[in-house]
């Protein structure tokens, strides 16, 4: 997922594996317990507390390195007075 200037040194897992929990969960938003059992269905034993602690630490900094990553042109957006729904006459 994402890693640019994220510091993984002191971690077991590889960040890939890592990134890959943390993004399940803000994605998805599933549980840390259905996380675990989907890492464990392809051969990572993790427990459901180390994703918990994964999330907290790294969520925000992926937060941050996806908002700047988005493309805003514009905070407004206008509706088009052509499309309005018709009532339905009697």
């Amino acid at each position: 997922m994402m890693k640019n200037n994220i510091d993984y040194r002191g971690f077991r897992y590889p960040p890939e594996i890592i990134g890959y929990a943390v993004w399940l969960y803000h994605r998805f938003t599933l549980s840390f317990r259905d996380i675990e059992d989907l890492l464990a269905e392809r051969g990572v034993t993790v427990s459901y507390e180390a994703i918990r602690l994964w999330c907290i630490r790294f969520g925000p900094s992926y937060a941050r390195q996806l908002r700047k990553k988005s493309h805003r042109f514009g905070d407004h957006w206008y509706l088009d007075e052509n499309t309005s729904v018709r009532k339905n006459s009697v």
